[in-house]
């Protein structure tokens, strides 16, 4: 989820990283320590996710496409050691405390060892389970295996640029498929259940449409650049379309979340606001482009170890605090958990991700080079 170092630094970028955190944590307070504390925010915060995978296939899609433009052209072996270097040493270590640390465990069951570090934890997950918000990382590490490789065959092909919108359409409509088959087949119900989690919000196969909407923007910008810069000459009208979407859609969301047009078609819908509010990002006469917002850089920095801890974190520190007197719905105990949170994504990001990040930046070239 981090910018490749060769880019300039994209402030509405950094902001909506730093949003995507925000909204996880309102999310997991709601569904793990206190309902109610941050309202609507709390009951739609789940689609920060969502957000994280725009982000995430734009990023990656962008370092591919620009390498197999480039002269020195796109070498795999490379892409999959920065991936790699860039994500697994937080996530091991952090695997390493729900199995090594039984106190850090709590009450929850964990899965077998073997689904975490295959990174299928999140097919046929049941909710519940220890480390269980790990399901997006596994989506995203799939997606990282599976997206270069498409892009290779892809561009192997004489009409590859052709090909590449028509495997972006045909996802998005694989997606829509997918969805309604399932909720047929599994749903059914107006409410959900644990059908509509572990056949559908966890199945990679139904949440591909918010990492492939990233993609898309970035084949715009690397093959269509008069069209890229057309767009992104309108910034702000992009802005007020994207929070005009995400409006629309939260809202449905908050109220229709389980039904089945709104499964079907809501989540590509959300991610095309999402993408908007993207194009908004790094569109330089747009107000998200040129707004800094104070802290939004280093929350975004040290956003990925944030979302591995934060979760166990308040679970485990919501009883220790009720027992000093604070209640979880309380302002004070909401706080220190906001606090601790970001303490512990940053002792995280210090000690683990830094010192990977420097092997990586020393021994494996970017495809930039």
């Amino acid at each position: 989820m981090s910018r490749s170092g060769f880019a300039p630094r994209l402030y509405g970028l950094d902001t909506l990283r730093a949003l995507a955190i925000v909204l996880v944590f309102a999310n997991h307070y709601e569904l793990f320590v206190s309902t109610g504390v941050f309202g609507f925010w709390g009951q739609v915060g789940w689609t920060g996710v969502d957000l994280f995978f725009a982000l995430s296939g734009y990023l990656i899609g962008n370092q591919i496409f620009s390498a197999l433009r480039s002269s020195q052209g796109f070498s795999l072996p490379h892409f999959y050691a920065r991936r790699f270097l860039r994500t697994l040493p937080n996530f091991y270590f952090v695997l390493a405390l729900y199995y090594l640390w039984p106190a850090f465990q709590g009450d929850y069951a964990l899965l077998p060892l073997w689904k975490f570090l295959t990174f299928t934890q999140n097919i046929n997950l049941t909710p519940g389970t220890a480390f269980s918000h790990a399901w997006s990382l596994c989506v995203e590490e799939q997606f990282y295996v599976l997206l270069p490789a498409v892009a290779l065959v892809i561009a192997a092909c004489r009409k590859s640029l052709l090909w590449a919108w028509i495997a972006v359409a045909a996802s998005f409509a694989a997606g829509m498929l997918v969805r309604a088959y399932i909720w047929d087949e599994y749903v059914q119900v107006p409410r959900g259940g644990m059908g509509y989690y572990k056949y559908i919000y966890y199945a990679s196969w139904c949440r591909f449409d918010e990492l492939v909407a990233g993609v898309a923007l970035a084949l715009l910008k690397n093959y269509h650049p008069a069209t890229w810069r057309r767009i992104t000459s309108c910034g702000n009208r992009t802005l007020a379309a994207g929070l005009a979407g995400a409006a629309v859609m939260l809202t449905l969301f908050f109220h229709h979340h389980y039904d089945y047009w709104v499964t079907v078609l809501g989540y590509p819908a959300l991610a095309a606001s999402f993408s908007l509010l993207l194009l908004a990002a790094m569109s330089p006469g747009s107000a998200l482009y040129q707004w800094r917002v104070p802290g939004a850089a280093s929350l975004a920095l040290w956003s990925y170890a944030i979302y591995l801890l934060h979760k166990q974190l308040c679970i485990l520190l919501s009883p220790i605090l009720q027992r000093q007197g604070y209640a979880p719905d309380s302002l004070p105990a909401v706080a220190v958990m906001i606090l601790a949170s970001i303490g512990a994504g940053w002792l995280l990001y210090q000690l683990v991700e830094t010192p990977f990040m420097r092997l990586r930046a020393r021994y494996v070239a970017s495809n930039h080079a």
